[in-house]
């Protein structure tokens, strides 16, 4: 299992602005697809539905360091830090890999919910037993 999921792409002309970069919402877009992607790759989207259950986003927070633009290749790297009750905290780093340049740094706080009654639920063993946490000092 590695703790760390990584996600090569080039930024398509539809996500750039008026101001000629990539729109700042954008960022949360990308974030919440790597997310699934990496929850998919290890098993985590068909357990938490096999449950009943479903990940809904209670907060984002990005730093926007420097633009991307159309035709930039990008790196986006997501992993866990924190799994507790029903809640997870997942980070982001954005890397134009033409300089090496990180662009922005992000987490989500995500909750673990039922998916009808949309309460928060205990996180089991097999979904948390999906991701190996990182430990702050490791990033």
């Amino acid at each position: 299992m590695n703790a760390f999921y990584h996600y090569e792409f080039v930024v398509p002309t539809e996500v750039v602005d008026r101001n000629g970069h990539v729109n700042n919402v954008v960022y949360v877009q990308w974030m919440q697809d790597v997310a699934i992607a990496h929850a998919t790759s290890v098993g985590c989207t068909a357990e938490t539905r096999a449950l009943g259950a479903t990940w809904v986003a209670r907060s984002h927070q990005i730093t926007y360091l420097r633009p991307a633009f159309e035709g930039d290749r990008l790196r986006l790297t997501t992993w866990i830090t924190t799994l507790r009750k029903a809640r997870s905290t997942r980070h982001y780093k954005f890397l134009r890999l033409s300089d090496d340049a990180v662009l922005a740094t992000g987490a989500t706080d995500w909750v673990f919910v039922d998916a009808v009654s949309h309460r928060p639920r205990t996180i089991p063993a097999s979904v948390s037993g999906c991701f190996e946490l990182v430990a702050p000092e490791e990033v």
